[in-house]
């Protein structure tokens, strides 16, 4: 005799059962989370007491390489692009050592002073404890995938201190132009719990309120509209400042412990001659240019420079809090050329890197609403969108997938991982947008006539 369910007590079930494992997901991200955040300021804290604590980065990109090339498999750099890889590719399977690499290459590399994140590895420890959870306890491979995103979704929560941001963020970054609706859920719980739990533990986070917005005015949104092309401009920097450094290291054929040394040298020439405010996190530097503090305006520039030689040569971090220092610096630097208050476009820079970079429009315009107040969002949200325009069909995290083009005017095929992908122009009159198609018929029956 079959039992017949009906629908509504499925999905009563089903909810029920991902809400009581989103639950244990966030307590157990928000725990992990917290471990390594302490962990990386601790280390922070015990080597800028020494005076030139920079002259170490040589050494901490070396035990970076080495630990690396030792414990990863393949000796893959560990990171959110290697957690979003797992999931697009092999159902969420993270190897536990790998969580273990990222946790001590990570420290290695901030803590001298080399230019990355914390973002990053806590979204790797977070899914790779998960996935080893979920091998533990035998869930099936769908089960598993879900429960990373979780696992990812309530480390971002942790680290930016936004939680709906957060959720979001995990569930945008996987695939560019499609959102894992079937994580939604979960993915919001986990990154509650997950927030409230590294909250609860110590962590602290930073939050501005931006109050002081421009009227609206047709100038003040054509600068919104500049701003959005420039960040997008800055964006497109940073990403193929990442991926010539990748390639410039490869081609060098040198060995990574060679390749740290050298690197890791010239981050220290650099700090040296020209500015230590790349170095590192550069926290504090960010919210100076958030609260509106001046700050010198090649800056951004400069951190582009340092992030690329760091993780192309060996170091392990993050890339998103690069991104919000470039967008925030970035801001600040174009607020004085617009003649804008500065922290506004900061704040903006903050988000529209992180929509660029990232492919995430969606979650850098909560982020806005979440960190910086209700009053900038609106202004936010279209900036963010442009660079997520402008940016093109690429990411800091190439292992993303593709589902949709940015331009009718573009043949790529969708589907496949960022970095497989080779963008072409759509030559025919039908993908063409009609104004181009309109002018080239124009020019065309010119050139007939002139003959």
């Amino acid at each position: 005799m079959k039992i017949r369910f009906k629908e509504e007590t499925v999905i009563f079930v089903s909810v029920v059962k991902w809400i009581v494992l989103a639950t244990i997901v966030g307590i157990v991200t928000g725990i992990s989370t917290t471990l390594y955040i302490k962990g990386l300021y601790w280390a922070i804290t015990a080597t800028a007491r020494l005076r030139h604590y920079y002259l170490l980065i040589p050494l901490g990109l070396l035990a970076s390489a080495t630990i690396v090339k030792r414990v990863s498999p393949g000796g893959k750099i560990p990171g959110a692009n290697l957690a979003i890889e797992a999931v697009n590719r092999f159902s969420g399977h993270i190897p536990f050592r790998v969580v273990i690499a990222e946790f001590f290459a990570t420290i290695a590399t901030i803590a001298a002073g080399g230019s990355g994140g914390k973002e990053g590895p806590s979204v790797q420890i977070g899914g790779g404890v998960i996935s080893a959870l979920s091998s533990l306890l035998r869930f099936d491979n769908a089960d598993r995938r879900k429960l990373v995103v979780c696992g990812i979704c309530g480390a971002f929560s942790s680290v930016f201190g936004a939680p709906l941001t957060g959720a979001m963020y995990g569930l945008e970054v996987m695939v560019v132009g499609n959102i894992l609706y079937e994580v939604l859920l979960p993915a919001f719980v986990a990154g509650i719990i997950s927030y409230h739990v590294s909250s609860a533990l110590g962590i602290t986070y930073f939050y501005h309120p931006i109050n002081i917005v421009p009227v609206f005015s047709n100038l003040f949104f054509i600068k919104i509209v500049v701003a959005g092309i420039f960040f997008g401009l800055c964006s497109f920097a940073l990403v193929e400042a990442l991926a010539y450094g990748k390639k410039l290291s490869y081609k060098s054929g040198l060995p990574i412990e060679v390749k740290s040394i050298i690197a890791g040298v010239v981050l220290v020439v650099l700090a040296f001659l020209v500015s230590t405010h790349p170095l590192g996190l550069g926290i504090n530097l960010m919210e100076g240019a958030i609260r509106g503090e001046a700050v010198p305006w090649y800056d951004f520039l400069l951190k582009i420079l340092f992030t690329a030689v760091t993780l192309s040569f060996g170091g392990t971090g993050g890339k998103v809090t690069p991104m919000v220092f470039i967008g925030a610096t970035a801001g600040s630097a174009l607020g004085s050329v617009l003649r804008m208050d500065t922290s506004v476009l900061a704040a903006i820079g903050f988000v529209s890197l992180l929509a660029g970079a990232s492919n995430t429009p969606i979650a850098a315009s909560i982020m806005a609403v979440e960190l910086f107040g209700a009053a900038i969002a609106p202004y936010a949200a279209i900036a963010s969108i442009i660079s997520f325009a402008i940016t093109g069909h690429r990411s800091v995290y190439p292992s993303q997938q593709l589902a949709v083009k940015k331009s009718a005017s573009i043949d790529i095929e969708l589907g496949r991982e960022l970095e497989a992908v080779s963008p072409r122009f759509a030559t025919s009159e039908k993908s063409l947008p009609r104004t181009i198609t309109t002018l080239w018929e124009i020019v065309w029956r010119k050139k007939k006539k002139a003959r």
